[in-house]
């Protein structure tokens, strides 16, 4: 259980103001400043400084914000667990998680078929979003881990792998590259920049001395299914996950065009908090998922 120091320390940082906080907390200006200072003593470390009209944590601030958050956010889902009790309500607290888009759309439905069909009386609340919406949706205690295709700080998360899964090329006709500069003169169809999916190729171009830029033009589309509409009429190429444009590969609707030279792979991972002490539950359910 987090203190009132611990309460109002949160709440400057997440308003990056003392008198903001007070406000939220109902609370005075001075009774703000003070807990802060008994943090501070307590740990022997100074935790915000000023930065212009306002204040920024320190690393220690970072770092103390980190630990307070995920205890917090454990604090609540275990007050759910205690009232469900307390209610003697036999259903178990919803199952609150996030996929990215091509997650949600083409492996979600699989795996919350067989969770339900394993508990069939279990709430599921599942956001969808980029990687960096989740990641905030986990701080914030809206979700409690995620299922995710983009990159993630590491610092604040714990992670698991739950596949790898091959990334390709594809076309709307039958074409063979031998090289991805063979593929420059395509125009390129792609999701908006934040989304896991176009990171990747970005990244992988960038090893390559290229960009996005280096191809004939480049359309940004906000879902997968518009992508590969847009590339079964003849409007581009694209580079997807395999497992989003299976169906399409098997029906004749889409081609495989990636080049001999471009091998990549990138992993599917379960991202919680770190630190957090439902972290050995979060691990069992991916293991039953994967199988």
């Amino acid at each position: 259980m987090l203190d009132y120091r611990a309460r109002t320390f949160l709440e400057v940082y997440r308003l990056r103001s003392y008198t903001h906080a007070a406000t939220a907390l109902h609370i005075t200006q001075p009774a703000v400043s003070q807990h802060i200072r008994q943090l501070e003593q307590h740990y022997g470390c100074v935790l915000f400084a000023k930065a212009g009209r306002g204040i920024e944590p320190t690393e220690a601030g970072e770092l103390l914000y980190r630990a307070l958050d995920v205890m917090e956010n454990d604090d609540a889902r275990l007050r759910t667990e205690l009232d469900a009790l307390a209610a003697a309500d036999t259903a178990r607290p919803p199952l609150r998680f996030g996929c990215t888009r091509t997650v949600a759309d083409y492996v979600a439905p699989r795996l919350l078929a067989g969770h339900l069909a394993r508990h069939p009386e279990e709430r599921i609340l599942m956001r969808t979003g980029n990687t960096t919406e989740l990641v905030a949706l986990i701080d914030q205690g809206d979700i409690d881990f995620a299922l995710v295709e983009g990159s993630f700080d590491r610092k604040a998360f714990d992670s698991a792998v739950f596949s790898r899964e091959p990334y390709i090329a594809v076309a709307g006709e039958a074409l063979a590259p031998t090289r991805l500069e063979d593929l420059l003169d395509q125009r390129l169809i792609l999701r908006e920049p934040g989304s896991g999916t176009r990171e990747i190729l970005e990244r992988y171009l960038a090893v390559r001395n290229l960009s996005v830029d280096d191809f004939a033009g480049v359309i940004e589309v906000a879902s997968i299914p518009a992508i590969k509409a847009c590339v079964r009429a003849g409007a581009g190429i694209s580079f997807l996950y395999r497992v989003a444009v299976e169906e399409e590969l098997a029906r004749g609707e889409l081609f495989d065009i990636t080049p001999d030279d471009v091998s990549i792979e990138h992993d599917f991972a379960l991202i919680w908090q770190r630190g957090s002490r439902y972290a050995e539950s979060y691990r069992a359910l991916l293991r039953v998922w994967k199988a």
